[in-house]
């Protein structure tokens, strides 16, 4: 789930039903089933071990109905608890439990007391969750949860883990959490945004032997390095600093210097040719002592300098001359960034709205779920309950290609396009993360990359440098943002050289 190299289809409930109706004639639910049934005896191989199945009332328990069919087969020790009436069945659901049923199983009305468990399959309820999970079926949930807890066992979620909503990773009442997940045919959005990671474990994918793309148009895609290749390229050798493109920042308002410093520091290490600093702070330092390299500038001179690209927001404050230089910085005809206390200033005045939108030249957002709210008029909870929608919002309105930060951040494009990015962990929950994430994008853009690619390789290479210190024994917890820029540049570097 984190930080494979291959972008994969993402697919909305609504699309994927689209997908199984056209494909109604092959024995979805055998397969669905079959691969439930491998994956699960991959990851209990006990013989004659006990495994409780959770099966719903519609074709997610058939599903269930399937795997624990199989599992019987296998010589596992399954209880099943069928939380519906059989009567009430969808068709192909019905003849699942038929069949499961025919073969010796029985459907329980409750999970067997006394029992130790080596595997729990969740088969409640799988996309298009319509209501909160509630009643018997969050008892269930909640039971799962606990005994997996208690028994630490793995707890396997067939297609989404019941009670998340798998087209935007909102929880949905009583929700399963799941050590493992198999999405049926294709990805789902939700399962890699907002609480969705939390609650699906490790995610794979069973094709059942379709060709989504084939059939219907995917919803999004998870970034991948493949849709990098055509701007990862080897320097020539004949080449010198201005080839390689000025990046500007301004921000650095008194006592948030150190901002636009990690920005600056990213925007040098991934490759700017230069990189000057556009400092508010009347009183701030000539040079940076630990990076020399950056050029430090009067934000009139900044905005004067031979630029390429240019990133507004990194502690540049919300005063009245920080707006000013704000403003006069929209009309540059540059690659601009839009960050931080910019995207502040930016929802705050309907005229500076007007000037961005009027741009020629790309502008890109980059707001975490707060700030987000504030350009939308709306509540963080509300950004937060439909990330996908949000982002895809926000691109829309300003005409920019915006990526809303947070967990499974989304990359979305002013046409509607939009990405998943799954590389990340919680270490990038601390103080200047986002400042070197500007510093990553802006470099990208100086150098002549596309503002779509720019802003899908930063937020990507953020997360693999991220979760790479973590494997590395730096972090999660105390992960801090200057850590995170060498590893970047590693990781980039390895990149370009497996594009040749």
């Amino acid at each position: 789930m984190k930080t494979g190299t291959r972008s994969q289809p993402l697919y909305h409930s609504k699309a994927l039903r689209s997908v199984e109706m056209l494909a109604a004639e092959q024995p979805l639910m055998q397969r669905a089933g079959l691969a439930a049934a491998e994956l699960a005896t991959s990851l209990c191989r006990l013989q004659g071990a006990a495994v409780l199945v959770l099966a719903g009332p519609g074709n997610n328990g058939g599903d269930a109905f399937v795997a624990a069919r199989l599992l019987r087969e296998r010589r596992f020790a399954v209880s099943l608890v069928f939380a519906g009436e059989v009567g009430r069945l969808p068709p192909d659901a019905a003849a699942a439990c038929r069949r499961f049923l025919d073969d010796g199983g029985t459907l329980l009305d409750g999970i067997p007391v006394g029992e130790r468990w080596a595997m729990i399959i969740d088969g409640l309820f799988g996309i298009g969750l319509q209501r909160p999970v509630a009643g018997r079926y969050g008892e269930l949930v909640q039971a799962a949860n606990t005994l997996a807890a208690r028994d630490r066992c793995p707890l396997l979620a067939l297609d989404c883990p019941s009670g998340l909503d798998a087209d935007t990773g909102r929880l949905c009442g009583a929700t399963i959490r799941a050590s493992h997940t198999i999405s049926f045919i294709a990805g789902k959005p939700g399962l890699h945004t907002g609480d969705g990671p939390d609650h699906c474990g490790t995610i794979s994918v069973a094709s059942l032997d379709l060709d989504a793309e084939r059939l219907a148009k995917a919803s999004a895609r998870t970034v991948g390095v493949d849709l990098l290749l055509d701007h990862l390229r080897p320097r020539a050798r004949n080449s010198h600093k201005g080839s390689n493109g000025g990046a500007g920042i301004l921000g650095g308002a008194a006592s948030m210097v150190g901002a636009a410093f990690l920005a600056g520091r990213a925007a040098l290490r991934l490759g700017s040719g230069r990189v000057y600093l556009g400092l508010l702070d009347g009183q701030a330092p000539a040079i940076d002592p630990l990076q020399p390299e950056l050029m430090l500038r009067q934000p009139e001179s900044l905005l004067a300098a031979p630029l390429t690209a240019l990133a507004c927001g990194p502690g540049m404050g919300r005063g009245d001359d920080a707006g000013e230089w704000l403003r006069r910085a929209c009309s540059l005809p540059l690659p601009l960034l839009l960050d931080a206390d910019a995207l502040h200033l930016l929802a705050g005045e309907s005229g500076l709205r007007q000037e961005v939108l009027a741009r020629a030249a790309p502008t890109l957002l980059s707001p975490h779920p707060s700030e987000a709210a504030r350009l939308l008029d709306c509540s963080t909870a509300s950004v937060q309950d439909d990330r996908p929608r949000a982002a895809r919002e926000l691109a829309a309105r300003y005409g920019a290609v915006t990526v809303l930060k947070g967990c499974g951040s989304i990359v979305a494009a002013p046409g509607g396009e939009w990405f998943v990015n799954t590389s990340g962990n919680p270490g990038l929950a601390t103080a200047g993360t986002g400042d070197v994430l500007s510093g990553f994008i802006v470099a990208l853009l100086a150098q002549g990359w596309p503002a779509l690619e720019a802003m899908l390789a930063a937020v990507h290479l953020h997360g693999v440098a991220a979760d790479e210190r973590v494997a590395a024994g730096s972090g999660p917890i105390g992960l801090t943002a200057g850590e995170i820029i060498d590893s970047a540049r590693a990781a980039f570097n390895r990149w370009v050289a497996r594009g040749r």
